[in-house]
């Protein structure tokens, strides 16, 4: 089984690039703070090296920045690869397969609330892939009417 769920801060804004054949893919470093502090008090920080492929690296490029929080699903990949001057070396990375929004939202990002006579979209019949949606598939919702 090879299943990796990390959540962190973006170190840069990610970027999209396109293959020879024309397929998105972007790849960024995530900063991932460990959850126990080190003898000296701190909470060490692992940059995790992440790529994404087709509408999945679309979706990060179009709605995350650096500094940004995430949650990134996806599996662990190692390649190996070799240098201009012929030096093997091996990469591990993840392979986002999921990447979901987590903290605030970004105050240059924000959205007009809809008006109050518009009708309510009509529910999905299944449940979607948010990784892949927009920021059109939410609406806001005030505090009060939440059931909880």
């Amino acid at each position: 089984m090879n299943v990796v769920a990390v959540m962190g801060r973006f170190t840069s804004d990610p970027e999209i690039k396109k293959t020879n054949s024309g397929t998105s893919v972007t790849s960024f470093t995530l900063a991932v703070q460990r959850d126990r502090k080190d003898p000296n008090g701190e909470y060490p920080t692992d940059w995790i090296d992440v790529v994404a492929w087709e509408k999945t690296a679309e979706f990060v490029c179009k709605y995350f920045a650096k500094g940004q929080m995430a949650a990134i699903q996806g599996s662990l990949q190692t390649r190996n690869w070799e240098d201009k001057k012929g030096g093997k070396h091996k990469a591990t990375e993840l392979v986002a397969q999921q990447v979901f929004f987590c903290g605030d939202k970004p105050k240059d990002q924000g959205r007009e609330e809809p008006a109050a006579q518009e009708e309510p979209k009509a529910a999905p019949q299944q449940m979607q892939d948010f990784s892949q949606g927009s920021l059109d598939d939410y609406k806001m919702v005030n505090d009060e009417d939440l059931p909880f």
